[in-house]
């Protein structure tokens, strides 16, 4: 295998990782501007308030985007890897 295809694939494979991460931690990033914000505003310094509306909105937005991630990665290895893997570039 050549350098190029190989960084190539490589430089494929983060970018779609960067793709599919993206929403949730979008999600994580609102959801605890919120939350810290809410505590600035009220004084409560309570740990769980932070962590437990940041894990729901994540579980919320993965569920929603599943599909999407699943499908960029079935078509990220149908057209790329296993090809690679099976010999034909």
């Amino acid at each position: 295998m050549d350098d190029i295809i190989f960084y190539d694939t490589l430089r494929q494979g983060l970018w779609i990782a960067v793709a599919i991460s993206t929403p949730m931690l979008a999600v994580a990033l609102i959801a605890g501007l919120t939350v810290g914000l809410f505590q600035a505003l009220t004084s409560i310094q309570e740990m769980t308030l932070t962590f437990v509306p940041k894990v729901g909105a994540m579980l919320g937005v993965f569920w929603i985007s599943m599909n999407f991630m699943t499908q960029t990665l079935v078509g990220f290895f149908q057209d790329q890897l296993i090809p690679l893997i099976a010999g034909g570039f």
